[in-house]
């Protein structure tokens, strides 16, 4: 399964082959170099390691620069390893928007954007009381959230407010409009999790991977 590091660049409309104009996200996915190069021999599996945007050394911890360096590459702000990754690489690898096609599907994996503290009404969708018949101070509250005598205990994950968002989703079967190989972006049909400039994960549709998109078609 091949995939990504990338930065979120923003959202726009854009026309497809069809001449329909659709919403799509603007992502830059490279460089990515490749760190390492993990087998079953001496790991106990296959993956590949990336990393993505360069950064200043004295900024990364001792131990992180350290691994880097142990695999002759420059330090990075982002890294991320893929399992069962399907190209032929090798430390140094440089890889960018150019191994994905137009009409693939891909995942958008991404940190929300967050919404502070929030209310059950906002965060949870609930009705709220009623506003009429002697209600007073109950308008956007909770209600009830346990029993009296047995068991005498809020039960657990009940919903309540608290922090709204910021929190890791991923985004499904997201077809790419657009691949501007010399720019290294992606412009990916729908909205990916985040804000302009969050860092965000492209990997090959679990649903729908490249190979059997490729036999379909």
């Amino acid at each position: 399964m091949i995939g990504l590091l990338g930065k979120k660049l923003g959202e726009t409309r854009v026309y497809d082959a069809k001449g329909t104009l659709v919403p799509v996200t603007v992502v830059l996915v490279g460089p990515n170099r490749v760190i390492q190069c993990r087998t079953e021999e001496v790991d106990g599996y296959r993956a590949v390691q990336l990393g993505f945007d360069d950064q200043k050394e004295h900024r990364m911890t001792k131990a992180l620069m350290g691994h880097l360096r142990k695999h002759n590459a420059v330090a990075v702000k982002r890294i991320r390893e893929f399992r069962d990754f399907s190209l032929d690489v090798k430390p140094g690898d440089v890889l960018g928007a150019s191994i994905f096609a137009v009409g693939d599907y891909v995942d958008g994996i991404g940190v929300t954007k967050g919404r502070g503290f929030e209310g059950v009404m906002k965060r949870w969708d609930f009705r709220g009381g009623d506003a009429s018949h002697g209600s007073k101070g109950f308008r956007r509250r909770t209600g009830s959230i346990g029993q009296r005598l047995f068991p005498g205990t809020v039960r657990r994950g009940i919903k309540m407010p608290g922090h709204m968002g910021q929190v890791q989703r991923t985004v499904q079967n997201m077809e790419i409009i657009q691949v501007r190989a010399e720019e290294n972006i992606l412009l990916i049909r729908g909205g990916i999790p985040g804000s302009k400039g969050d860092y965000v994960v492209i990997r090959e549709s679990k649903k729908n991977p490249k190979k059997e998109a490729t036999a379909k078609a």
